[in-house]
């Protein structure tokens, strides 16, 4: 398997298992975990997407990475103003 393939693999299967955690009540979408596994898996998947050359993934897995850090700063600040 090529280094391209390896990391959309690795990034999708860590979202997919975020959403399936969280869809059997196993992590909270608010959690850290659940951000963090999101972030990591869409910019893997979002590098992955750029080295194949596939635009809309790229766009995709980009919004997706880019969502996942606004919460994560978001959550970040919010804890710290408490």
């Amino acid at each position: 398997m090529d280094t391209a393939t390896v990391l959309g693999m690795i990034g999708v299967s860590g979202i997919l298992g975020a959403y399936f955690l969280n869809l059997f009540n196993l992590i909270d979408q608010n959690s850290y975990p659940y951000i963090l596994i999101n972030l990591v898996g869409a910019t893997l998947a979002c590098i992955s997407s750029v080295m194949i050359e596939s635009l809309p993934f790229t766009i995709l897995e980009g919004v997706w990475a880019l969502v996942s850090l606004i919460a994560l700063v978001k959550k970040l600040f919010l804890k710290s103003k408490t």
